[in-house]
């Protein structure tokens, strides 16, 4: 009998115990509405920035993406990105994306063709300083053991 309660007491506190995701919580639709339109990123900003190199969301250095435009569309969470500085290979592609209640700003990058669904990887990065004119998102990266904040600064175009 003292296995069973023990039994049952454990499988309790294992689905009492439920973690997040960051995909599982609600959106904040005010947020994303703030979004919506067309950004430039006017600066990438982090400790050590002069001595370690960032290759942001696995596609250039986080250097290239100063000046990188972004649209955001709200009401169906979908977008575009493009990199178009000199001196950096030139990348192009759809996105979709989302916040949520914990200002969290979920990220999938699309191959052309391939649908969101199909795209197992994505970025999360948190949303600061949201003002109708600009924002930030900040990665979180490890640069020898040490957590950084890498700091997307976006201007509204």
């Amino acid at each position: 009998m003292k296995k069973i309660i023990l039994l049952c007491a454990l499988s309790v506190l294992m689905f009492a115990c439920k973690s997040t995701s960051a995909t599982s919580t609600n959106i904040d639709s005010k947020a994303q509405i703030a979004m919506k339109g067309n950004w430039v990123i006017g600066s990438v900003s982090y400790p050590g920035s002069q001595y370690v190199k960032v290759n942001s969301f696995q596609i250039a250095d986080s250097e290239c993406f100063v000046g990188s435009t972004w649209k955001f569309v709200s009401n169906n969470n979908k977008g575009t990105m493009a990199l178009t500085k000199a001196g950096c290979t030139s990348f192009s592609s759809p996105i979709t994306w989302f916040v949520n209640k914990d200002k969290q700003f979920v990220l999938k990058v699309l191959n052309a063709g391939l649908k969101a669904k199909k795209v197992k990887e994505g970025y999360i990065l948190m949303l600061a300083n949201q003002t109708s004119t600009s924002f930030q998102l900040i990665d979180k990266i490890d640069v020898a053991g040490k957590m950084t904040d890498v700091v997307y600064q976006f201007q509204k175009n």
